[in-house]
């Protein structure tokens, strides 16, 4: 029995120093002026495997902008007179433009209108502010007067 004390009374003693070293070590942390730190954020929880998707398909045009209009001769001055869509009347109109050097150069949203393009202007159906026959419009007001010259 005297054996088997003496053994315990061993682990007790390597046992012991060991707490002891552990709590000197965590002391000097909670002593130490503790920075706020930000809350931990929570992690997602696992999500499973991601099913595969499937291949995205490709945008069916609205048939809308796609049925081909017949420009006035306003607009057929600039476009020509062969019936198209809308996306592309506007696609023309805008490679004249940049052709011809028509955006202004410090406020890039108007259009400077030279000769052809103030005839286009002046001939709209709707009197209202984009078809003024000025000597410029604004690109946001350009496609509404586009609309207002086919049929």
């Amino acid at each position: 029995m005297a054996a088997k004390r003496a053994l315990a009374k061993k682990r007790a003693a390597k046992k012991a120093p060991a707490k002891r070293k552990a709590a000197a070590k965590k002391a000097p942390a909670k002593k130490a002026p503790a920075k706020k730190k930000a809350p931990a954020k929570k992690k997602a929880p696992a999500r499973k495997a991601a099913k595969k998707k499937a291949p995205a398909k490709k945008r069916t045009p609205n048939a809308a902008f796609m049925k081909a209009m017949t420009p006035d001769s306003a607009l057929a001055a600039l476009v020509g007179d062969k019936p198209m869509p809308r996306t592309e009347v506007t696609k023309k109109v805008w490679d004249y433009i940049k052709k011809n050097g028509l955006q202004d150069k410090v406020q890039r949203t108007m259009i400077n209108a030279d000769a052809k393009l103030r005839a286009l202007l002046r001939g709209g159906k709707d009197k209202g502010k984009g078809n003024n026959p000025g000597p410029s419009i604004s690109m946001f007001e350009l496609t509404k007067v586009i609309n207002s010259h086919l049929k």
